[in-house]
Formats: C-alpha cells, structure tokens, sequence
C-alpha cells in the first residue's frame, strides 16, 4: 500500500504515525450502540420490569429492612452513578429510609478508592447522601468476613459482612468480556468482588489445568459454561443471597446502551448476549502487526485485557504495539511480586502453591509481552519486567516492528488497529488460535 497515516488515541490524545508499507486489514472496534434514548425512564423501566422474577426490587423490600448496594471499584467505568439516583429514590419511595442503605465498593483484590473516586463511582448527589454509609471491602479482613459455605469444587467462600447480613443485597456493574471470568458483571460482583482472598484464591486457582503446566482451555473469555471458574464464581454467589442485580452495558463512548435487571442468573445472562454482540468481533485471519491502545486505563494490571484482546488479532510470531500510559505504573506490589519470578514455569509452580489474580495476570503477560512494543508512562524497568519493549513514541515503535517484520521476510505486514483494545475482543475463525471461545 501507499503510505498512510494512522491516528490512535493515547490518555486524552490523539497521536499520530505514518504506515510506510504493510496493508491494513480493518479497524477492529467496538459494535454500533446508541446510548439509551430518555435515559432515566429506560433505568427506571429495566428495574421495574426485571428479568427472571415476578416483583421488581422496589416491590420486593419491605420498611424497615436493610440493604446493601455492591458498586465497582475505581478501575471499571460503568456509569452506575448514572443508575444509582433511580434505584435509591425508588428504595426509599418503597418505605425504607436512607440509613438502611449500604454501599460496599467491590474491590476484589484492588486497593480502595479515593474520595474522589468514591465520588465518581457513585456520583455526586449520592455520594454526598450517603458518603458515611460507603464502604470498601478488605478481602483481607477476617472479623468483617462470613463463612457462607463451600462450593462443590471445593472453594471455602467467605463474603464481606456488610453485604451478606443486609437483608437484601444488590449488585451492581458492567457486563464486559473478562478473560478468564468469561464476563464481568453478575456473579463477580460478589466472587471476587465482595469475598475473602483466599475465596478469590481458591476460584481463581481453576485457571490452571487440573495436570498440565497450562491454562485450562475450558477457561476462557466470552465463555461460561463449562468454564470452572466462572460456574464456581456462581455457585460461591449463589451461597449468600443477591436478590437484585441491575448491570449496564456501555458503547463504545462509555454511555449506557442498556441495563438490564433482576434475578442473579437470569439478567446477567441477557446482558452477556448484549456485551457479546457488542464487544466480540469475528475475523477471517490474524494479522502481522496490531496497533492497540488502551488510553484510559490506570495501570498495567488493567491494561492487561487490551493485551490479551491484542494477541487474539497476532500470528503468533507477529508483533503488538501497545499504547498505554498506565500513570498508575505496574498495577501494585502483589503483581510485582509475580513478575520477578522471570518465568512461565516458575509462575505456574507458585500458582499451584498460592493461586493469586495477579499471578494470573503476570502468567499471561510474559506470553504476550515478548512480542510487544509499548508507549507508555511505565519505566524501563518496569516495561522489562513485563518482558515487553519501552518505546518513546508511535511511530519508533511502527518503525521498529516493521523492521521486525521485513527482517523475516514479510515485507508487506497485515495489518489490524484496536483503538478500544481493553472492550474490543476479536475471536480467530482459524482452528486452533488464541483463546477462541464465543458462546
């Protein structure tokens, strides 16, 4: 092909770089989705018209009970302060007064947000109504956890206090392809979101094949049944009791395109069908060279999805180039800690010793990060923990890939751009390649 100038965004920006050679095979992106028309009365409409139950939330509550709202942590957009407003005034409209609510941030194994975020995350006239009444699940601590049964694969499921002895709990969150989880949204609102470490341990552990040195193939993205650890994920929600769950799902400009609502199961399901049609795309071939960017992600931890979601468009030997600033840095001391182990085989051992997400994480970082260039805030040191390359700007890292490319003989690169790398999940149609698993 002519030269042509590609444009890709990178924290607020927009850079810009030249493809002298190559030939670009399509712009992989998240689908079409118009954000809700009349939003607050479509909010409204999805609580009261839930899915796989007869009463909605507002009609299930009674005076005098209590509530727990699980929220996301600050690392998601979800735009749930968007939801909240309606879901409380109803709440309250129902006859339960305002210091009956609760809201738990659903870190996982996150740290908690800031007071900022907080106010984010749940919006401004919210947050200040109930700023007293938020709280940040410690997965760490044990007088504020509750023993709530054992899974029959095996996992001993401890659930933040607050949550499990509301008398009623909802879950709140994104429906986005997670990739191992299958899905976010749902059941990991609650495992890993609200549940001890060595829950999330124990479930997280699944990843791994019961015999072999590798991921287990039944675990993957985009896909839930059959997949140990989503189906443990589920039965470790399903021992306390959601009795409401509304999740969103966003287009590609981060606004709601729909929200869906009710029982457990049931509407996370219908939300998966959604985010899949939204965020999945088929492609004919893997390409030679993927230019991604992940421009709003904090760290590496999270930016880690817009890899994974990179490598699915990659021949195995072609090349990524990452655009990331991760102001954040690594993503943590816990990750830094996976990393330093140098090796797939020695992360594997530690992961049979002490399952840990950010062992999974580095796991599948240092089989992607070899062929991958990265602009990013990150420093050296820590671009070369990850195994992957530090490059100053877009296009040196072009420059350097395609000099890459031309040194085995492939002097015209196919080629892929990701501008929303960490939602836009491409599945090979070729037999064998990367973790192809749509349901």
């Amino acid at each position: 092909m002519n030269s042509t100038v590609i444009e890709m965004p990178y924290g607020g920006d927009m850079i810009q770089a030249t493809l002298p050679t190559g030939r670009l095979l399509d712009t992989l992106q998240v689908g079409e989705a118009q954000a809700l028309e009349n939003r607050d009365h479509a909010i409204r409409e999805a609580i009261e018209n839930p899915i796989g139950l007869d009463q909605s939330i507002f009609q299930i509550v009674k005076p005098g009970e209590t509530v727990a709202i699980v929220v996301p942590d600050s690392f998601r957009t979800t735009r749930i302060e968007q939801v909240l407003p309606i879901l409380v005034d109803g709440l309250i409209a129902a006859g339960l007064a305002e210091e009956d609510i609760t809201f738990v941030y659903a870190t996982g194994t996150h740290r908690g947000p800031t007071a900022e975020e907080g106010r984010r995350i749940l919006g401004g006239g919210i947050y200040e109504r109930f700023k007293d009444q938020a709280f940040t699940h410690d997965p760490r601590d044990e007088a504020n956890l509750a023993y709530v049964g054992t899974t029959s694969r095996g996992t001993r499921v401890h659930i933040n206090r607050l949550v499990h002895e509301a008398d009623r709990i909802i879950a709140t969150g994104a429906v986005v392809l997670h990739y191992f989880g299958g899905y976010g949204g749902g059941r990991k609102s609650i495992v890993p979101g609200v549940a001890s470490i060595a829950t999330i341990a124990s479930n997280h552990s699944m990843n791994l094949h019961p015999t072999e040195d590798a991921i287990d193939p039944a675990v993957r993205i985009g896909g839930l049944d059959g997949n140990p650890v989503a189906e443990d994920m589920l039965e470790a929600t399903q021992l306390t009791h959601v009795d409401y769950i509304v999740n969103t799902v966003l287009n590609r400009d981060s606004e709601i395109a729909a929200v869906y609502a009710g029982e457990l199961e049931a509407a996370h399901m219908a939300a998966t069908k959604f985010a899949h049609d939204l965020f999945a795309v088929r492609i004919d071939q893997q390409a030679d060279l993927v230019i991604a960017a992940s421009p709003s992600t904090q760290n590496f931890v999270q930016t880690h999805k817009a890899l994974f979601n990179s490598y699915q468009a990659v021949k195995p030997d072609g090349r990524i180039i990452l655009l990331a600033p991760c102001p954040e840095g690594l993503g943590g001391d816990q990750f830094t800690k996976w990393l330093r182990l140098g090796s797939r085989e020695a992360i594997i051992a530690g992961l049979r010793k002490e399952s840990e997400i950010n062992g999974q994480t580095a796991l599948s970082t240092i089989q992607k990060a070899p062929i991958t260039y990265i602009v990013t805030q990150m420093d050296e040191e820590e671009v070369a923990m990850l195994g992957a390359t530090r490059v100053d700007s877009l296009a040196a890292s072009v420059s350097r890939a395609l000099a890459d490319l031309a040194a085995a003989g492939r002097t015209d690169p196919t080629i892929y751009l990701m501008p929303s790398a960490a939602y836009t999940v491409p599945f090979p149609k070729l037999e064998g390649a990367g973790q192809q698993a749509a349901d």
